[in-house]
């Protein structure tokens, strides 16, 4: 149970992003408002409020940011995307959830038959959607991709590119000293200051050891988010001037060793393998890696439900190297079969929320399969129409990126958007086993489409107020030129 703090951090979260937005630019504002609260306020803790949907560490600071921008600067916000392709996935990741309230209206039930009595008993029963829910899901919706469609306005130049490495890195390094106290102590962090665990504490402990979680939802979260920070600061190090390189590479380092002692397989290989591709590769081998990872993401759910992927020859191999994470990966698989045989009874809209398309027991209700990657938790939940809408608008921005590079194989490009569209890839590769996303995943595809709007002549030019800084809550904020280090 949440103690008062958890509250207040959450109550105080928009007054902390007004701070932001008088004090910092425009894009350090956003993107710190974002991360910030992804990395500080309380996971689980949430105000429910009739009529809208739950308000917590993810819509708190989405809801502030949009406000601000609104009603507290001077600028002049333009959400809409640039292309066709864009405005229709983003139309169609809000209002899918009408057809998927609308038929879903009837209760789940779950009765026992005894005997030969032809008496049902109720035993428990999963409420149905109605009308008034779809307002809520619709606010739910459209919260979500507020970080995206904010991106693509005021993140997408050089600066907002450099901001997000920026805070990647400096809010890893920060991190890593609650960690690595949870690293020895045990993860106790959310204990000692919301006064609660927020999953369970078994799958913290790996390895004879512990790994660590802090505020964020589960440890793989904490884990692919240094992987993140390790490849930013890569990125970052590879511009810093040749006289501090050396001080970059140092972070870099240590937040691969930190990367190290998250004691996560998945994030570690991912780290290992990218950080050096970051650090050596050239601009273009990055984007079109991070292309390659977009296409994976978006066609393995498709083969996966047309029972096209060699799941047994999979576990198999990883058997010969791992028999643990074997075993891991095998269990994924089947509760990913049994999901889809659910999904299969209702595949263009999904069963909507409260659990609905989870597999349980017909007579007493208990779930029977956890869902692990995202994915599967949409298509379970918004059926291919919302499958498509989410996981195609979190990949267009890489495929626009690829096809234009493979254009024009001698443009220039930005020294940080490989990075950028790097961190994007792999966390779309992850969703395929997690269900990692999460609002800093939405800000880099946001800034990845900007940039790439940018980059097409038949895009009309960024406007200006996009590019100055001018006055916030009618002071003047100078734009910040500082040192990485």
């Amino acid at each position: 149970m949440p103690n008062p703090i958890a509250y207040l951090m959450l109550l105080s979260w928009p007054f902390v992003c007004l701070v932001l937005f008088r004090t910092q630019s425009v894009e350090r504002a956003i993107v710190w408002s974002i991360l910030g609260g992804y990395l500080l306020l309380p996971p689980l803790a949430e105000f429910n409020l009739p009529l809208v949907p739950s308000m917590d560490k993810v819509s708190i600071p989405n809801v502030s940011v949009l406000a601000i921008l609104i009603f507290a600067t001077a600028h002049k916000v333009r959400l809409w995307p640039e292309g066709r392709i864009a405005r229709v996935l983003v139309v169609l990741l809000v209002f899918s959830a009408i057809p998927t309230v609308l038929t879903n209206r009837e209760p789940i039930l779950f009765e026992v038959l005894r005997d030969a009595d032809p008496i049902l008993f109720l035993v428990d029963a999963l409420p149905g959607q109605s009308i008034r829910d779809i307002g809520s899901v619709l606010i739910g919706q459209m919260l979500t991709v507020v970080p995206f469609l904010i991106a693509r306005q005021f993140l997408s130049s050089e600066t907002g590119l450099r901001e997000m490495l920026l805070a990647l890195m400096a809010g890893a390094i920060a991190y890593s000293i609650p960690s690595l106290i949870e690293i020895r102590f045990s993860p106790q962090m959310n204990v000692w200051v919301y006064g609660f665990f927020q999953h369970s504490f078994e799958q913290t402990m790996r390895a004879g050891g512990y790994r660590p979680i802090v505020f964020l939802p589960h440890g793989l979260w904490l884990a692919l988010f240094v992987c993140t920070a390790a490849m930013a600061a890569a990125a970052l190090a590879r511009v810093t001037s040749r006289l501090d390189r050396w001080k970059a590479v140092l972070w870099t380092l240590y937040l691969v060793a930190f990367l190290l002692a998250c004691k996560s397989a998945a994030s570690i290989a991912y780290g290992l393998l990218l950080v050096p591709i970051v650090y050596f590769a050239p601009r273009r081998w990055m984007v079109l890696l991070a292309t390659l990872f977009a296409l994976v993401a978006v066609t393995y759910p498709m083969l996966r439900n047309l029972d096209l992927v060699p799941t047994d020859a999979i576990v198999a191999k990883v058997a010969e190297v791992n028999p643990h994470r074997a075993q891991s990966l095998g269990y994924r698989f089947n509760n990913e079969a049994q999901l889809l045989d659910r999904a299969a009874e209702k595949p263009a809209f999904g069963w909507s929320g409260w659990g609905r398309s989870l597999v349980r027991d017909a007579e007493d209700g208990e779930i029977l399969t956890i869902p692990d990657g995202r994915w599967i938790i949409v298509f379970g939940s918004f059926g291919w129409l919302g499958y498509i809408a989410e996981f195609g608008l979190l990949a267009l921005p890489l495929l626009l990126l690829g096809a234009y590079v493979i254009r024009n194989r001698k443009a220039e490009l930005s020294p940080y958007i490989g990075a950028v569209a790097l961190i994007l890839g792999i966390t779309l590769m992850d969703m395929l086993l997690n269900a990692t996303l999460t609002p800093f995943t939405w800000l880099t595809a946001g800034a990845v489409l900007g940039y790439v709007e940018r980059l097409n002549p038949r895009a009309a030019p960024a406007p200006r107020h996009a590019l100055r800084k001018p006055p916030i809550m009618g002071r003047g904020v100078p734009a910040s030129r500082r040192s990485i280090l």
